[in-house]
């Protein structure tokens, strides 16, 4: 969201995520929060409404937050998070196909 529409404030968050989930103001906010308190968005204190934007590239984030993910819920183990991923909703053809080669790519680099 912060990479698309560039620095926002909490509630522009809000609005712009309520059209694709149900989530309360509260929670959107509490996520800048902890993502400031990571280092992967900055929070500008100068108007009245905070305004936070993104510090890192998308991926790289995002990355950081499935690393996070993994230690914290699944103990490191990257089968276990997949398998609960894969459990949790239907997975198209396609996208099952993307994972395979994505595991062939990284199977064949060299530790």
């Amino acid at each position: 969201m912060l990479w698309t529409r560039g620095p926002s404030t909490v509630r522009e968050v809000h609005e712009s995520l309520r059209e694709q989930k149900a989530l309360g103001y509260t929670t959107v906010l509490k996520l800048l929060q902890i993502m400031t308190a990571k280092g992967t968005v900055r929070r500008n204190e100068e108007q009245r409404a905070h305004v936070y934007e993104a510090c890192l590239p998308a991926t790289e984030t995002k990355r950081q937050l499935a690393g996070d993910v993994l230690q914290r819920v699944f103990e490191g183990s990257a089968s276990e998070l997949m398998l609960h991923a894969l459990a949790g909703r239907r997975t198209s053809k396609k996208e099952l196909k993307e994972l395979r080669k994505l595991l062939d790519e990284y199977e064949g680099r060299t530790p």
